[in-house]
């Protein structure tokens, strides 16, 4: 349930530099700020949570999908931090650069999150199977 807050708010945080792009409203680069610290903060929670899986649960650690996994999320955790951090020292560096960071954080996002779908959906990660009826 953690990594929901981080997904939503890497993909409008790339919807948002597209209006600053749009309209220059100094507004948005306000709302990006807020956006990419939330999701930076929440990607570090998710993170916690989903090395502590990794490393509890030797059924997972097996599976090759969970690697391609948290490769994908730390490298994504990474951009998202840079993107923040480019936005806390230069704001007014959003256009190329956020924006830039915000597309490949949205294309990181896309990647983490389908390797993490193989490991629901295929795998049974993270699932709790009652065997009651």
């Amino acid at each position: 349930m953690l990594v929901h807050f981080p997904i939503a708010l890497v993909v409008c945080t790339l919807g948002i530099d597209g209006l600053y792009w749009l309209n220059g409203d100094p507004f948005w680069l306000r709302v990006g700020l807020w956006s990419t610290g939330f999701a930076f903060a929440f990607g570090l929670l998710a993170s916690v949570a989903g090395t502590a899986e990794l490393l509890a649960v030797p059924g997972i650690r097996v599976r090759v999908a969970s690697w391609n996994h948290a490769i994908a999320a730390m490298t994504l955790l990474a951009v998202a931090g840079a993107n923040w951090g480019l936005r806390l020292n230069i704001p007014d560096a959003v256009l190329p650069h956020g924006l830039l960071l915000s597309l490949l954080a949205s294309v990181l996002t896309a990647l983490a999150g389908w390797h993490g779908g193989k490991l629901v959906f295929d795998h049974g990660a993270g699932l709790i199977i009652s065997t009651k009826q």
